[in-house]
């Protein structure tokens, strides 16, 4: 056994409130890659509940990578909650219906931000909201209740509202190895044989491993 199973909902059948997002979700326009985990002691399973305004004529989507760890009342606001600006008003006329349909607006027309893509081995605070199209570099961490209106580099720790960079979290030599390195995407055996290393507080360790 090498850790639990990357297809299982929940990795450890004793917490429940923490499980595998990847296997959870239906929607096809999000993506996350295995080991990454939600935690919500209301139902962790629930992980798209998240995701709002994800409307699929928009055609955005949601990346996240392998490792992270998400915690409770992350919220993930996509494209459809963007309202047109370069009008009067704001207000969004046509879903009201009643013949206000007629000034519908047209997809180039709504402010479109992207997709919103989350490297590995990211830690999202609890309640954090990340704004649509935002870009959250491999192993950064984001302070709970902060808004990310900004991208985030990798290694990087970052928060408030609306987020700030604070400091990175190793020096540059160390981050670039790290990124060259991606252990998130070694076999399971060879996570398991560097386990320790990996989560040891000697960072000297990691540049002994040969790839």
């Amino acid at each position: 056994m090498f850790g639990p199973d990357p297809n299982s909902i929940y990795p450890n059948e004793q917490i429940k409130q923490v499980c595998f997002v990847k296997n959870v979700i239906k929607n096809p326009n999000i993506i996350v890659g295995d080991y990454t985990y939600y935690d919500d002691i209301n139902g962790a399973e629930h992980f798209e509940k998240c995701v709002t305004h994800h409307y699929e004529f928009l055609g955005d989507k949601l990346i996240i990578g392998k490792f992270c760890a998400i915690a409770k009342g992350v919220q993930f606001v996509m494209n459809g909650a963007n309202h047109r600006m370069d009008s009067v008003t704001t207000y969004p006329f046509n879903i009201m219906g009643g013949g206000w349909e007629k000034c519908t607006p047209t997809v180039d027309e709504l402010p479109f931000k992207g997709d919103t893509v989350i490297g590995n081995d990211v830690w999202i605070g609890q309640d954090t909201t990340i704004m649509p199209g935002m870009h959250i570099g491999d192993g950064a961490i984001v302070a709970a209740n902060s808004t990310v209106t900004k991208n985030i580099p990798a290694y990087h720790i970052a928060g408030g509202n609306p987020v700030k960079i604070i400091k990175p979290r190793f020096a540059d030599e160390l981050i670039g190895h790290l990124l060259q390195l991606k252990w998130w995407d070694w076999p399971a055996e060879k996570i398991f044989a560097n386990l320790e290393t990996l989560c040891s507080a000697d960072l000297s360790r990691i540049r002994g491993i040969v790839e």
